[in-house]
């Protein structure tokens, strides 16, 4: 299994999640928070075209996850999952037959995959997050939480690999321009990781097995590159080169699971 970041923070996130078995291969797109030539173009910078996504899993409501994602399920006829509360919160529009609802612990079979959503504390409806597991290795994708409620941090056991919210700098966050009540919100139960809270969750699951992290969804104002890796490398005792950071022009390279 290989993932690939197309874009993470506030500019639009989506990352595309590849399996194989034998030789089926099945490509999940998480989040849409693109515009739809963007993500065309980005798509082909992966060496991908739109048409070959199998699904689309949209984790809440928020404008930079959902996005395209009508328009390019419609235009392609992927199918396109998400939970009811999400679903209720961006209109309940028409998909076409496309929409598929998606709960808490219950899996997913994606054809080479099966996806695990999970709740999350976040301030939208109902917010979903999830794990990727093609039998061989399991990736989780944690982005959008206040913090990690007891929930996510089962989910999370057996990860090898997390794409992992690092959302800002506390101090730069304090520092920053944000109105006081925004500030509250970012930094907030339900609302963004900390460099630090992010480097928590990531030395909690050292024990069950995990190997690689991907730095995501940073704050343009309140965090930095570096910031994030020298956080996430003290916590798994490894180089702060060994972290890799999704951005929001290009995401991350290719990386495997």
């Amino acid at each position: 299994m290989r993932f690939k970041s197309l874009g993470s923070g506030s500019s639009g996130n989506a990352t595309v999640v590849q399996a194989r078995s034998g030789t089926s291969i099945t490509h999940l797109l998480v989040d849409c928070g693109l515009g739809i030539r963007q993500l065309d173009l980005r798509l082909a910078q992966a060496g991908m075209m739109a048409d070959q996504l199998d699904a689309i899993f949209i984790t809440h409501e928020h404008a930079d996850h959902i996005g395209c994602a009508r328009q390019i399920a419609l235009r392609e006829r992927i199918p396109v999952w998400m939970s009811h509360g999400t679903y209720v919160a961006i209109g309940e529009p028409d998909f076409g037959g496309l929409l598929r609802i998606a709960c808490d612990s219950i899996a997913m079979d994606l054809g080479a995959m099966e996806v695990m959503p999970f709740t999350v504390p976040h301030d939208a409806r109902e917010p979903l997050q999830l794990t990727c597991n093609d039998g061989d290795s399991r990736l989780g994708l944690l982005t959008d939480l206040g913090h990690a409620s007891t929930h996510v941090l089962a989910q999370l056991a057996g990860c090898r690999t997390l794409v992992l919210e690092c959302n800002h700098d506390p101090a730069k966050l304090a520092e920053s321009s944000y109105p006081a009540f925004l500030k509250r919100r970012v930094g907030g139960a339900y609302g963004h990781l900390s460099n630090q809270a992010a480097g928590e969750i990531a030395a909690a699951m050292i024990p069950s097995g995990l190997k690689q992290v991907v730095a995501a969804h940073l704050s343009e104002q309140n965090n930095r590159p570096e910031l994030a890796r020298r956080a996430l490398a003290s916590a798994l005792s490894c180089g702060d080169d060994d972290i890799h950071v999704a951005d929001g022009p290009s995401g991350c390279g290719w990386l495997t699971a």
